[in-house]
């Protein structure tokens, strides 16, 4: 059996929430530790509204919008940081949120991937999914999933 080598790139995945927060936290103290890199990656997919005759597209300016407010979301989220001697970098993409995450840690060869989780059940977890779980069965590396209640 080959264990895997130690992480030299954490991809953390946001939703600019109170979990990916911790989970962002808990990646810096990792990757200090292990002297790794830190990638935050946001990733969105625009709104698609079907109806029986067809659907309803984002416009261009909507998009703008979208991409602008992540923007600001990511300098937000990167700001604590700052001085926190890691070597960080930020990504938004445009894309179906978990296989974004999953094909951007294998474009990146990130060691490890270091997300929050919402801790959903129930109906809100059928009706919502669980990004964490898809990327949890999906990715090729070690994911580890910090869960919103936990303190940083």
């Amino acid at each position: 059996m080959t264990i895997p080598a130690l992480p030299k790139t954490i991809l953390v995945p946001t939703d600019y929430g109170q979990s990916s927060d911790h989970a962002l936290a808990y990646a810096v103290q990792l990757a200090r530790a292990l002297g790794a890199e830190v990638v935050v990656l946001h990733a969105y997919d625009l709104p698609v509204i079907g109806f029986p005759d067809g659907a309803l597209v984002a416009t261009p300016e909507i998009a703008t919008k979208v991409t602008e407010s992540a923007r600001i979301g990511m300098e937000k989220t990167l700001a604590p940081h700052a001085s926190s001697g890691v070597s960080m970098r930020s990504l938004v993409k445009q894309g179906v949120t978990w296989q974004t995450i999953v094909e951007t840690a294998e474009e990146l060869g990130a060691g490890m991937i270091v997300m929050g989780t919402h801790g959903r059940t129930g109906l809100p977890r059928a009706l919502l999914g669980s990004v964490a779980e898809k990327v949890v069965r999906s990715a090729k590396c070690p994911v580890v999933t910090v869960h919103r209640d936990v303190p940083a």
